[in-house]
């Protein structure tokens, strides 16, 4: 009598196990084999060992977590999250910065250059576009940056521009919620401790102590204070 009563269970785990397999895609009955089958082995291998079968029990509790080391190995690894970028952006052009590995990457908004993408662009066209924003300092503070970051010694070889790279432009009006979260690469809404720690991320990177320039440094700290306003 227990025998066919354990044949009948069998059968019906044979049977769901069939009507799981028909239904199931292939990648996600690969994850239910490398998740269910060790344990389903492991528990077998244990019943095993209390009815007294010692020899083969314990080869098939050996064997499970030998095929669930493998399978925790063979799993495929997480693909990691985009990082986060900021955005600071003027009336010619728009920089972002990656949080992760520091690199900046900006757009021509106006003039000969527009639609430019700054990594396409020669050290040639690069001062073309900086002559060209001789009356737009906020602008040019910013090609500034993204010049110092790609060619060390940009300013060695430019014409001596009277105190040009040192300017902070005067800002184009008050900076809106929605600037300050770009440029501290937030969403809206973010928590005050977490603009603490973005602002205190990109500062780390950017000021100008540590090789970044005045007119970004200026613009992460008015973003942070934006933020905070209504905080203190």
């Amino acid at each position: 009598m227990t025998y066919l009563i354990g044949g009948l269970v069998v059968l019906l785990a044979v049977l769901l196990a069939v009507a799981a397999f028909l239904k199931a895609d292939a990648v996600k009955l690969a994850r239910m084999l490398r998740s269910a089958g060790p344990i389903m082995l492991g528990v077998v291998g244990l019943a095993l060992l209390l009815l007294g079968r010692a020899g083969v029990g314990g080869l098939m509790f050996s064997l499970a977590l030998a095929w669930y080391g493998a399978s925790r190995m063979a799993a495929p690894a997480r693909p990691k999250t985009a990082g986060k970028r900021s955005s600071v952006r003027t009336a010619a052009l728009e920089m972002e910065l990656d949080h992760d590995t520091g690199g900046l990457e900006g757009l021509v908004l106006a003039g000969r250059h527009e639609q430019r993408m700054l990594s396409t662009m020669s050290l040639r066209e690069l001062r073309e576009l900086y002559e060209d924003l001789k009356e737009d300092w906020e602008s040019r503070q910013l090609l500034e940056t993204y010049l110092d970051s790609r060619f060390p010694v940009w300013r060695e070889h430019a014409k001596a521009q009277s105190g040009d790279g040192e300017r902070i432009a005067p800002g184009a009006g008050a900076m809106t919620k929605q600037e300050a979260y770009k440029i501290l690469g937030l969403e809206a809404g973010a928590s005050p401790a977490d603009i603490r720690k973005a602002h205190r991320r990109l500062m780390q990177r950017l000021h100008p102590d540590l090789g970044g320039t005045s007119f970004l440094a200026a613009r992460i700290n008015e973003a942070k204070d934006v933020l905070l306003a209504n905080h203190h």
